[in-house]
């Protein structure tokens, strides 16, 4: 069982994967929708995993990984 409450270095984590995934969205000149229409998953939770609010899936990671045409190595760097 994880730790309650987290880790900040967990959350300082989450909100560094949610940036390479907006910057990487940005560059693809996605919206928020869209990216969400692509893979799958609802606007509110791109926007969760976006603001490191949201525990994700490895799953959904490697959707929107794959949406975005970059390797998941360069989202969790």
């Amino acid at each position: 069982m994880p730790s309650d409450p987290l880790p900040a270095w967990v959350l300082t984590r989450r909100r560094a994967i949610g940036g390479a995934i907006r910057a990487a969205r940005g560059t693809q000149k996605l919206s928020q929708e869209r990216l969400g229409e692509l893979t799958g998953l609802d606007r509110k939770t791109i926007n969760r995993i976006e603001q490191g609010t949201h525990s994700t899936l490895l799953d959904h990671l490697l959707l929107i990984a794959d949406v975005l045409g970059v390797p998941l190595s360069d989202l969790v760097r």
